[in-house]
């Protein structure tokens, strides 16, 4: 009930009447002119920013939400600020939930979302409210059926809450309805705890902030658990299938002994050996001080960083995507993606462990990739490393002992109740989306910066998703998505890590730092991730 009771914090410019300010047109990160003809009528739009207005009449407008893709804590407030924003614009104003994500709106499955059932989920971690999916808008179809329910509840305008491929999808659906003159708005919001959707317009993504302080709260007490014991190498891999900001975050928060950034591990041409050197030569130096025990922390997705092996996935999303492979079974897959490899991608094929090689050749997830999640990469290294370390003996250069345990930390930090950074974060996107529809704007994305300040201070409005997109292959063609930011190397906090990590290599230098604190000192409770304070330091 406390908790329910937090009131979230809201930039000056959106508490009383708002007014948009427009800025300058926009254009798209790369890929121009292919962006510009695909979205003739959302493209090229200005920046948006919210400020203190004058008291206006609003229309009465209906508005739907829908969540889509993997939940990220800070969900409902999105929700509740949407909620609260349409009914202070206009009491009359309603807001509907399509059920379980875009499938939702096509299935024509919702439910309006009263003033009991929001009050409900206030401060609330997970999307159990109306529930999220995976199903992609991105056929006319979907969007025309789309369009039936939309017309019968008498909706103005459509949020989607969603990563980088559903605001894509946001997008490619705002265009469809402006090109026909439906006179439907679609507006997205930013999240995912993976921290992959931001650029210079999105400071962070919402969600992050939370799942990193879950799992950074986890490691701690593994590392702390690990300085006790002082038997076990604990080998931890963290969500981040294409970038890796969580385990750079968590790093960051608890100074482990080993993290390995698949950016880096990319940039430098590493192979899945050289990784496994650089962790048994770390396991020797710190078994020589008589320390056999230690962290390593994996992203997700490292394995297809390793060039070697990024190049070998990319020819088999192609092979995959080749129309002959649809009509085989799942025995004969793997066999016939070897038969259409070339000899230096199935040397490396065969190199790789027989359960990580099928793993590479079969099922993709809906976005064509890899399903990285399910390759236990944590276990991989730790029994290759084991392997090196037997050499090791042999050789004289290793004379302690490696046992290990092994974690993943995915799940754990997706619902969780949000920090106080998240839920005013979230409450102020949701409030900044319905200002963007009472504007009158469409394919826009809600946003708020200077987020390291303290909230009073933000400053909220939209930027046009067109603004975020590029081209990228996806299932064997081009097409146009927003760009996935991954952690640059030449940036204040791999720098900030980079000039730490051979000390945390040897010592023990475990930070702990316990749950997340929701009340107490603002320096304690308010403050955003290590990234976020170093990237606008």
């Amino acid at each position: 009930m406390a908790r329910a009771a937090y009131e979230p914090k809201l930039p000056l410019g959106l508490q009383g009447a708002v007014k948009a300010v427009e800025g300058e047109p926009t254009q798209s990160v790369d890929n121009q002119e292919e962006i510009k003809k695909l979205f003739p009528n959302t493209y090229g739009m200005p920046l948006v920013e919210f400020v203190k207005g004058e008291e206006t009449a609003h229309e009465k407008m209906n508005v739907g939400i829908i969540l889509s893709g993997g939940q990220a804590p800070g969900g409902h407030n999105v929700i509740t600020g949407l909620f609260d924003a349409v009914k202070k614009l206009n009491p009359e104003n309603r807001l509907f939930g399509f059920i379980l994500g875009p499938g939702g709106l096509v299935d024509h499955n919702y439910m309006e979302l009263t003033k009991d059932i929001i009050d409900e989920y206030r401060n609330t971690g997970g999307f159990d409210m109306i529930g999220s999916g995976r199903t992609k808008l991105e056929k006319v179809e979907q969007f025309e059926k789309g369009l039936e329910i939309i017309r019968q509840l008498d909706i103005k305008a459509i949020v989607i809450i969603g990563g980088d491929d559903s605001n894509t999808n946001a997008c490619v659906l705002a265009e469809y309805y402006a090109a026909k003159q439906y006179g439907v708005q679609v507006i997205g919001c930013p999240k995912t705890i993976d921290g992959d959707l931001k650029n210079s317009q999105i400071e962070t993504s919402f969600g992050f902030d939370t799942a990193c302080k879950t799992y950074s709260e986890l490691i701690g007490n593994i590392e702390r658990d690990c300085n006790s014991a002082r038997k076990y190498w604990h080998f931890i891999k963290v969500m981040g299938r294409s970038a890796s900001h969580i385990a750079l975050e968590c790093a960051l928060q608890t100074q482990p002994n080993i993290c390995l950034i698949s950016e880096e591990i990319e940039q430098k041409g590493m192979s899945l050996n050289d990784i496994v050197d650089y962790i048994a030569n770390a396991v020797a130096v710190r078994a020589a001080d008589g320390n056999n025990f230690g962290t390593v922390i994996i992203p997700e997705g490292v394995i297809e960083f390793i060039p070697a092996i990024k190049k070998l996935i990319a020819q088999l999303n192609d092979v995959l995507a080749l129309p002959e492979a649809k009509d085989i079974s799942r025995d004969e897959q793997v066999d016939f993606a070897k038969s259409h490899l070339t000899d230096e991608n199935l040397a490396v094929f065969n190199s790789l462990p027989v359960g990580v090689a099928r793993q590479l050749a079969l099922d993709r997830d809906p976005h064509g990739n890899v399903q990285v999640s399910l390759i236990e990469t944590e276990k991989l290294l730790s029994t290759m490393v084991a392997q090196k370390l037997e050499k090791m003996k042999k050789e004289g250069t290793f004379k302690g002992k490696f046992a290990t345990q092994h974690h993943f930390f995915g799940y754990e930090g997706r619902c969780a109740a949000p920090s106080n950074f998240d839920a005013d974060y979230c409450y102020a996107l949701g409030n900044s989306a319905a200002q963007l529809i009472a504007a009158g704007k469409t394919g826009y994305m809600a946003i708020v910066k200077n987020t390291t300040a303290p909230a009073a201070e933000w400053k909220a409005g939209g930027v046009p998703i067109t603004m975020m997109m590029n081209m990228e292959k996806r299932n064997g063609e081009m097409k146009p998505v927003i760009r996935k930011a991954l952690v640059e190397l030449d940036g204040a906090p791999f720098k900030a890590f980079a000039a730490q990590r051979d000390r945390w290599a040897r010592e023990t230098a475990y930070v702990y730092p316990g749950p997340i604190q929701y009340w107490g000192p603002t320096e304690v409770c308010d403050q955003p991730t290590r990234t976020l304070a170093l990237e606008q330091a």
